[in-house]
């Protein structure tokens, strides 16, 4: 991300957002609820269209391409065919409810042609089980605890195996009882090497498996850094008038 904006009429939402994410590195979003946190996570897969800036991935453009010495924005069937390089797991799962766990894991790469539909259950059922769900193959929405459907819509993200995955506050609809489950499926992505991009409010976990930590504050970058420094030794007091509040 260089130099990205993003506005709502007249309310700048993002202001000049520049970060650099290595494959296999685990990123953690940190700010206060209104922070910008959760379109800075949507803007790099174009679910939102950004003001000014740029956003790539290995040089390639998500959402625009130049023409000229301007970007454009693509086609809709042209920016979903670069949005499957980013996985995107939501707050609130979002899985299609008349399909089975199984359905809704093989429904993108069946309807983008990316496989076969053997191959793909095949996936599939590698995938639930990678997620400790092999025995809900069958089982609808509706069947599942909150905890399982997020395992599930983890797995829905990993099908199309993109490139990097965002998570947008994974476990803020859970119950406390069930938030362990999800963070120890990702807890086994960041360690196996998986590009991953999470907004949280979970200190601890972000200190336990981040790479990196940016606290956004009003559409900005306050400080980021190595969860050591940022979380154990803040340098801005924005930064640590957030944290005595959450921790």
């Amino acid at each position: 991300m260089s130099g990205v904006h993003k506005s709502y009429g007249p309310h700048e939402v993002l202001h000049d957002i520049s970060l650099t994410v290595a494959p296999g590195q685990v990123l953690t979003l940190l700010g206060p609820s209104g922070s910008g946190k959760s379109t800075l996570l949507r803007t790099i897969n174009h679910l939102e269209t950004i003001d000014a800036g740029a956003i790539t991935i290995d040089g390639e453009y998500i959402g625009y391409e130049w023409r000229g010495s301007k970007l454009h924005e693509l086609p809709e069937k042209r920016v979903l065919q670069r949005r499957t390089r980013v996985g995107m797991v939501f707050q609130n799962f979002n899985l299609f409810p008349h399909l089975t766990a199984l359905e809704n894991i093989i429904e993108a790469p069946l309807s983008l042609k990316r496989a076969k539909k053997a191959a793909a259950i095949a996936q599939a059922r590698e995938l639930l089980a990678k997620v400790g769900l092999s025995d809900r193959a069958d089982h609808y929405p509706r069947q599942l605890s909150g905890g399982q459907q997020q395992r599930v819509a983890i797995a829905r993200a990993l099908a199309l195996e993109p490139d990097v995955l965002l998570f947008d506050e994974p476990t803020s609809a859970l119950d406390p009882e069930l938030v362990g489950e999800v963070l120890g499926v990702i807890r086994e992505l960041a360690h196996s090497g998986t590009t991953l991009i999470i907004v949280t409010h979970e200190i601890g976990f972000a200190s336990e498996i981040a790479d990196h930590v940016v606290f956004v504050d009003h559409g900005r970058i306050v400080e980021q850094g190595p969860p050591e420094q940022v979380l154990r030794a803040p340098r801005h007091q924005r930064t640590r008038d957030f944290l005595d509040k959450v921790l």
